[in-house]
């Protein structure tokens, strides 16, 4: 199984520290590898604005976070929302 987090590192709300966005089951034979692809959009990234009644999505910092579970973090990468 591997699972997709997203972290929002500086968010004007309170937001999780990982949120699921994604998960893939895997079935792999020993020293095997695969390529799993996950395609994140806007609204992955934005959060329920209370002001506005819409989803929005704030321009900043996120971070990817993937791995088997929630404490077992193999691997993260950071992009810009702009």
């Amino acid at each position: 199984m591997v699972q997709l987090y997203l972290r929002d590192v500086e968010s004007s709300v309170s937001r999780p520290i990982k949120e699921l966005k994604g998960f893939a089951k895997v079935m792999l034979q020993p020293k095997e590898t695969k390529i799993v692809r996950f395609k994140l959009t806007t609204r992955d990234l934005s959060f329920w604005d209370e002001k506005t009644n819409d989803w929005l999505a704030e321009p900043g910092e996120f971070e990817v976070l993937l791995g088997n579970s929630l404490d077992n973090i193999s691997h993260r990468e950071k992009f810009i929302l702009q």
